[in-house]
């Protein structure tokens, strides 16, 4: 028989991947989903949305991740806090395998590609500033470790930017 505390965890885990499945088809090129570690703030500019998942921050980015892939019209570039890399064991216990976890996760989803580092506050900045126009949807988790949030800047699925180089040239040309 379940506990009262694993039916709430299952309902609130059904209830954020609910309403990521139902923004994922809304969401484009320039938008942004982010999975945030339990300290991350919620900020205040009406573009950016936050919900809490809680539970398991790799299991969190994994299911985002699956969403993102099985999505014809998006892809994501992936972006981590600078700071990941230099966050010491004896600081925050646990963080090489999290952060071992999560890279390896990210970047096979970038199809190999290299995940982006920024410092955490320029990612904050790039935030901000595409929340003046486009939607942001940052999803929490209980992960008690700095610099493990995981950013997600949408691109289309179907166009790559190999393509739009070529076209903006052709169009020069005419």
């Amino acid at each position: 028989m379940a506990s009262a505390t694993t039916t709430a965890n299952e309902t609130r885990h059904a209830a954020w991947v609910q309403e990521l499945a139902q923004r994922l088809p809304l969401f484009g090129h320039r938008n942004w989903i982010v999975v945030a570690d339990s300290a991350y703030p919620a900020q205040s500019k009406p573009g950016i949305e936050t919900i809490v998942a809680g539970g398991d921050h790799v299991e969190t980015v994994k299911t985002v991740l699956e969403h993102i892939g099985a999505s014809t019209h998006v892809r994501a570039n992936a972006y981590v806090d600078r700071e990941l890399d230099y966050v010491a064991e004896n600081d925050a216990p646990g963080i090489g395998a999290c952060r071992r976890q999560l890279l390896a996760l990210v970047k096979d989803a970038n199809g190999g590609a290299n995940v982006r580092r920024l410092a955490h506050e320029q990612i904050i900045a790039k935030l901000d500033e595409c929340a003046q126009v486009f939607r942001v949807l940052i999803i929490k988790t209980d992960l008690a470790l700095p610099y493990t949030s995981v950013f997600f800047e949408l691109d289309c699925g179907y166009w790559s930017a190999e393509a739009e180089e070529r076209l903006r040239k052709t169009m020069q040309q005419v």
